[in-house]
This record gives C-alpha cells, structure tokens and sequence, in this order.
C-alpha cells in the first residue's frame, strides 16, 4: 500500500447528529472551508440523487455530481470534470463508494474534501485511504483526509442493520490491530506511534463498552467518533498500521479465497476475535466476543458460510496479504495441523462467553 497522504491530520469540523445532510449551510459558509461557495458536491445514483435534492436548498451555487461503480475509472472521471472549475471544495454525500470516489478525484487536483456520512459500515469516512476497483480488484489508494467530517444519524438508522454492524466490526478490530503494531515494536523494532494508538483504540474501547444498540443514538454516535478517531489516526501515523493488523489480513484472504460471503468490517470482526485468542489475551477475547455477538456479528467462521477447513486456507493465505506487515499470525507461523488445533480451541474458548 502507497505511503498515506499527510498534509492534514486532522478534520476542521465534525459532526455527528440528525438532520445533517439537510443542513449543510452553515459548514459550507465556513470561510476556512469555502470562501466564495464553490463547491462540488458528490453523490451516488438513486438514493443520492434524492439526498441531492433535500439539500439543495442550503448549496447555493454548488455544482451536483452522480457517480457510479466505485472504481479509480469512475474517480478519474469525476476528477477531469472538477478540473473544469476552480471548486473551493468537493462534497462527497452517500456511502463508502462515493466518498472514496471523491476522496480520490479531490486528491488527484488537491482540492480540499468534505464528508457528509449516510452509512457507517467502515473507517472510510475519514481515513487517508480511498478502496476502490481498478483491473477486476480492489485496491487502497493513499488520499488526503477530509477537513470536515458529517455523519446524518437519519440516513444511518434507516439504513440496512448490516451496513451498521459492518462499521463495528470494522471499529472493534482496531484493538487487535494496535495489540499487531505493539508486538511488531516489542519483537522487531518497528516505530509506533503512541498518538495514533491511542486514538485508534480510545474510540474502539468506548464503542466496545457501550450498553446500546444500533437503535441508539448514542450508540451510532460511538460508533461514528471511533471510525473517525480510526481515520485520524491512521492520517497521523501516516500508514494503516493502528486500523489493520492480521484481523485485516484474515478479511483479505476470505475476500481472495472466498468472495462475496459477507461485509469486509464483518470479516475484519471475526479476525480480531481470532487474532486475540492467538495472542492468548483471553479477558479482551471475552468482551470482543460478547460484543460481536451482542451486535449480531459473526463469532464463529460457520457465520461466514465457512467450514473449519476454509477457514484454516484463509489463515494459512491471510499473511501473504500484506507480505510487509508483522502480526500475530506471522509471528506464530502455524503450521495447518496447528491452526485446525488451534481452531478447535478457540471453539471451546467461545462457548464459554458466548454459548
């Protein structure tokens, strides 16, 4: 993965309520964003279109883009139409796909971006990093991050619950990410950032505490300040070291070996859960597993439509990944005769928190 942009750490603004796409006024009026009103503002079709149309009456003279696909195709595109214009800002609206698009093309002629999140199904609404398609598969690109961010906790709740459980299981498996990065440091040497660490984990141990549920307001806004703390640490850091650790690895490899199953943030959970019984820290397995399973998430690789076999190919597979990174997986090297062991007590370990 490309060295993550860096010229601004951290948002001028973030917001976290309802009504927010509606509203889009008074952060547009910030001259620090916008000092004239020319923005652009990104949306995708269908349900953007009509976001589109709910906030028009606060944009003024902006300009209305519709992209499709989220693919660097389609951020190219968008890119040579923002050329076209001396544009203040660009205004992604909508859901990962769209945002990443815009993330991408404003980077690509460093115009400054701004979130407006209807989903929370990953860290992508502030992080320095835009996924998107190119050649058949899916590849991270290094942007910059947004300078403000907005999350409409209208269009989160009436969204579907899986893209919301998608975002805590992305959010939790900062945990063992950051627990990766410290065993890199303590085995190798690696420099770790303390900033970033604690930003990356302060946001998942409150989400990981939280006593509501995704029909909570004060629950969705958790879950928002983690993915965003996610995102701003892995800006700080300048890498995707405090929100990636073997638990991502485990998310690439079932997406290699075994696409289409279920949500990368769902995969990402899983991998956590199992990259912490690993790491043998058994009170932070006890709360990770009672949290996925409080929330609906998969616990166990059965959830994914995985049998014990596949998901031990996607341990074994899981650190060819990200060739460059340490983590607990390439620290114990199992062989498959120990990770089917090791998967076998991590089954025994399970039933005893979540039944």
């Amino acid at each position: 993965m490309p060295l993550l942009a860096r010229t601004v750490n951290t948002p001028l603004a973030i917001e976290v309520r309802r009504g927010a796409v509606a509203d889009l006024g008074p952060l547009l009026a910030d001259r620090r964003i916008s000092a004239g009103g020319d923005v652009a503002v990104v949306v995708g079709p269908g349900q953007g279109e009509k976001i589109a149309e709910l906030c028009r009456p606060t944009l003024g003279s902006a300009d209305v883009f519709t992209v499709t696909g989220g693919t660097v195709d389609s951020a190219n595109e968008l890119g040579d139409r923002l050329r076209r214009r001396n544009y203040d800002a660009v205004v992604g609206i909508g859901g990962g796909k769209t945002i990443d698009t815009a993330k991408y093309a404003a980077t690509r002629y460093a115009i400054p971006m701004v979130t407006v999140a209807t989903s929370l199904a990953n860290d992508g609404i502030a992080s320095p990093v835009a996924s998107l398609t190119h050649e058949g598969g899916k590849g991270s690109y290094g942007v910059h991050i947004p300078i403000a961010v907005m999350v409409d906790l209208d269009f989160v709740e009436n969204g579907p619950d899986r893209q919301t459980q998608a975002g805590i299981g992305d959010a939790v498996s900062n945990l063992s990410a950051c627990a990766d990065w410290e065993l890199a440091h303590e085995v190798r040497g690696e420099p770790i950032d303390g900033l970033a660490v604690t930003l990356a984990r302060t946001g998942a141990e409150a989400l990981i505490n939280h006593p509501g549920t995704i029909t909570d307001d004060g629950f969705l806004t958790t879950l928002a300040e983690a993915l965003i703390l996610g995102g701003i640490s892995m800006s700080i850091c300048g890498s995707s070291r405090p929100a990636s650790g073997g638990d991502h690895e485990i998310s690439h490899a079932i997406e290699h070996l075994h696409p289409g199953r279920s949500s990368h943030g769902e995969q990402a959970g899983l991998g956590a859960l199992f990259c912490t019984f690993l790491r043998g820290d058994l009170e932070r397995f006890g709360q990770l597993a009672r949290c996925l399973h409080r929330h609906g998430l998969a616990t166990r690789p059965a959830d994914l439509g995985l049998d014990d076999e596949q998901f031990v190919e996607v341990v074994q597979y899981a650190p060819r990944t990200r060739p460059d990174r340490y983590t607990i997986l390439e620290h114990l090297t199992l062989t498959p005769a120990e990770t089917r062991r090791r998967l076998g007590e991590y089954a025994d370990e399970l039933r005893q928190h979540v039944g």
